[in-house]
């Protein structure tokens, strides 16, 4: 029975360095936009275009990052990733240009991406597998508690000392910590097949998930146009200043509610009614954000895309792992995320664009159209695709 212990000691090493990652991550993302409109004063295009540079970093680098964790030793490119992105968090502290900081933010992307797919790769590695299916689904939680704290605890800080530079070393220490934490996993040796073959396009990008792909990609673009312009939005709109840490708080607790409700559906292996009923409730989300104009609007809507995400992430992430083979862990890790990268990237970019041109209702609108058309092809085209070609 002690093989199938869910909560191991390795799984809750990867677990706490996750959330650390994403917690120094999330520190910043909330006040990106108010930094670099008051500090650079760029415009909304502008500050697209920046934020969008770690995304297009992130896209670049995921494919190959599979392959990568997948023919080579996974604590050794997991550490190596881990600490290049640590690195540049410093980058933040230095850039004293809107060109530097866009440099260097677009360069974090290439790390933390690689990063990513390390630790989604080893957590799959370290569960036992009668618990993989729930366990993925908790992993997740590392994500969505970090997206629940690090907002309010950004938002406290900049509202106390008004000081940049403080939430920047901030996040430094956090990564320097989750790379410490990493350091002392201890995983069983692996072997590695070194295929003789010519490589394919299937050693970077799942080829059988392409459907699935192009769903999660809607997903992305609409969550990327709305946790972009969310803070700057309700500044400038609502008179909202101190809010967009609850925001997050509640768009976190929807997660969390969903995640721990959706375990006992994806333990019976209900992955595709867990995603197709997660994507729908998101949907209103959406709706809900873009036609309310009001503190109710702002502060319901992130709640219930919360509640559809935690549902929805979870299951396609085993959707993808159960069109791969156990070789092809790290590819179908990257896919997924390549997914949700491109996506958010952009979105972010064309949010940015809509928004300056025809103000943030017609960009959050195209971000629910979006959203629409993507859970149409699940429907209609990814959803039976998956339950064809599915080897587990």
């Amino acid at each position: 029975m002690s093989d199938d212990k869910l909560w191991n000691s390795n799984y809750l090493k990867v677990w706490s360095s996750n959330f650390l990652l994403n917690f120094a991550f999330m520190l910043v993302v909330p006040l990106l936009p108010i930094y670099l409109s008051e500090t650079f004063q760029a415009d909304k295009d502008t500050i697209g275009m920046v934020l969008s540079g770690y995304a297009v970093a992130a896209l670049c680098v995921r494919p190959f990052s599979g392959y990568i964790v997948d023919s080579f030793p996974r604590k050794a490119v997991l550490l190596i990733c881990f600490f290049l992105t640590t690195a540049l968090f410093a980058g933040y502290l230095l850039a004293g240009s809107l060109t530097l900081f866009a440099i260097f933010r677009t360069v974090h992307g290439a790390p933390f991406g690689a990063t990513g797919v390390s630790l989604s790769t080893v957590a799959v590695d370290v569960l036992p597998s009668s618990r993989r299916t729930e366990g993925i689904g908790y992993y997740g939680l590392s994500n969505n508690i970090a997206t629940a704290i690090s907002p309010s605890v950004a938002l406290w800080l900049f509202a106390r000392y008004h000081n940049y530079e403080m939430l920047f070393t901030c996040s430094l220490l956090c990564s320097l910590l989750g790379l410490i934490v990493d350091a002392t996993l201890h995983l069983k040796p692996r072997e590695i097949i070194r295929e003789k073959k010519a490589l394919s396009l299937d050693r970077f990008f799942l080829l059988m998930g392409w459907a699935l792909f192009l769903s999660m990609f809607a997903f992305a673009f609409s969550y990327g146009v709305l946790s972009t312009y969310v803070a700057i939005y309700g500044k400038e709109e609502l008179g909202i200043t101190g809010g967009t840490g609850l925001f997050f708080a509640l768009l976190a607790i929807g997660l969390i509610l969903s995640r721990l409700t959706g375990a006992r559906s994806l333990r019976k292996g209900l992955v595709v009614r867990n995603a197709s009923g997660g994507m729908v409730l998101s949907i209103f989300g959406y709706a809900i954000f873009a036609g309310l104009h009001n503190e109710w609007g702002y502060y319901l809507a992130p709640f219930i895309i919360g509640l559809g995400n935690g549902h929805m992430w979870p299951a396609f992430q085993n959707m993808f792992i159960n069109l791969a083979p156990n070789s092809q862990r790290g590819t179908a890790n990257s896919t997924i995320l390549t997914s949700w990268d491109l996506g958010m990237g952009v979105g972010m970019l064309m949010g940015g664009v809509v928004a300056e041109y025809f103000g943030y209702h017609p960009a959050f609108w195209m971000a629910v159209g979006v959203n629409i058309a993507g859970v149409l092809f699940y429907f209609a085209v990814a959803r039976r695709h998956y339950l064809k070609h599915r080897l587990r």
